[in-house]
């Protein structure tokens, strides 16, 4: 049987000698459907994003607190190191996450009401759920 393609049919395939062959993945997305709505996929990953409640602490918990804050001031010449828990809020929606910090404690600035470590990271006093320190152990 003969075709209008016989002279061309075996002919091995043309690999470009100047031009790099295009990724699998790019020659992939040249077929993708169009996004007519630009940002709509980041602006419903933004809402299904979860995130935590501040934890509003008893007032037994505020003196707990309170407590080992008194401890770590009376302490605060040997730099103990310190785990503190505390509420970071998110900046494009209700709520936060509460993240610990560990680090070696410079001072405790009642004024600002903050936390400072030796490494200049500071922590609103207000924010802190929870320290955890080696200076704590019996306290409870």
């Amino acid at each position: 049987m003969t075709g209008p393609y016989d002279d061309i049919i075996n002919l091995p395939h043309h690999v470009s000698a100047s031009h790099p062959q295009m990724p699998v993945a790019n020659r992939a997305a040249q077929f993708s459907p169009f996004a007519a709505l630009t940002g709509f996929d980041a602006a419903i990953q933004e809402t299904v994003r979860q995130t935590d409640k501040r934890i509003e602490l008893s007032e037994s918990g505020l003196a707990a607190l309170d407590d080992k804050l008194c401890i770590l001031t009376d302490h605060i010449a040997d730099q103990p190191e310190i785990a503190v828990t505390y509420f970071l809020p998110d900046d494009k929606k209700d709520g936060g996450k509460y993240i610990t910090e560990v680090g070696t404690v410079r001072r405790i600035d009642y004024v600002l009401r903050t936390i400072v470590f030796v490494d200049a990271k500071t922590i609103a006093l207000d924010d802190v759920l929870d320290i955890e320190c080696d200076l704590f152990i019996g306290l409870e």
